[in-house]
């Protein structure tokens, strides 16, 4: 994990949780309160749990955030949240262009990208995901493919601005396995070298998070590699021992 960067450790509880769910919350905060935590954490709920969970991390040092918003902030978008609602509802995160919205949405880079830019107008940070398919890592194509699907899925942005990037290979989510550090190594220092090239020194300082199958037993490998900045962590993120193991390992 490069040093100079603070790690972000996100839990995207995707299409799950409810009413139960707040005991875990509770118990992430208490844990937050009761540790030094050198890293920035956030939890990212259904839209449904937004308000409530924000609410119940009120003065906390737990942040969260949407799984998704749309680019209008207005308008006959049956379903859709805009970023202003995400905003409002206490988020200061949102997630665009995980792979599951790409996949299953067919949602093209220009419309991550469109997202993304409305999120940093409405001052909320996007986190900007992407990733390769199993195909595309056995053809030796990864890296070519992913730089390509990040570059043209970050919008530009000020120097008052932040965006995260998270790097989740498809093959890898909710599946068990997870990337070798070597790859894992080699796929963060091309996103690196990318942002650098098309961002300069705020190309240096954005935060490369791994996600895919991270839990407690494997997150102390997977973030001490360099360019890894933390994490995106998906059902490990729903319960609190699990999700402080990773914290933890930060």
């Amino acid at each position: 994990m490069s040093n100079q960067i603070r790690p972000l450790i996100a839990g995207n509880w995707k299409m799950n949780g409810d009413a139960g769910s707040f005991l875990e919350v509770e118990a992430i905060k208490d844990k937050m309160a009761a540790n030094v935590v050198n890293a920035d954490v956030a939890i990212c709920p259904p839209a449904t749990l937004l308000h409530r969970v924000s609410a119940a991390l009120y003065e906390s040092d737990v942040a969260t955030g949407a799984q998704n918003c749309h680019a209008e902030a207005k308008g006959a978008y049956t379903g859709d949240i805009s970023v202003d609602m995400v905003k409002e509802a206490g988020g200061s995160y949102v997630i665009v262009g995980h792979s599951e919205r790409r996949d299953g949405y067919s949602e093209s880079n220009e419309d991550v990208a469109a997202k993304a830019s409305a999120a940093l107008a409405g001052g909320i940070v996007p986190i900007v995901c992407c990733g390769e398919s199993l195909d595309v890592r056995e053809s030796g194509k990864a890296i070519d493919v992913v730089v390509e699907q990040i570059i043209a899925s970050c919008p530009d942005f000020a120097a008052s601005q932040e965006i995260v990037v998270a790097y989740e290979p498809i093959w890898a989510i909710g599946t068990g396995k997870t990337a070798s550090a070597d790859d894992v190594a080699e796929m963060h220092d091309a996103i690196r070298a990318a942002l650098v090239e098309r961002f300069g020194e705020q190309g240096a300082a954005i935060r490369i998070l791994y996600g895919g199958s991270v839990k407690p037993a494997n997150a102390a490998e997977l973030l001490a590699v360099e360019n890894v900045n933390g994490a995106l962590v998906g059902g490990a993120s729903l319960k609190a021992d699990d999700f402080w193991g990773i914290i933890s390992a930060a």
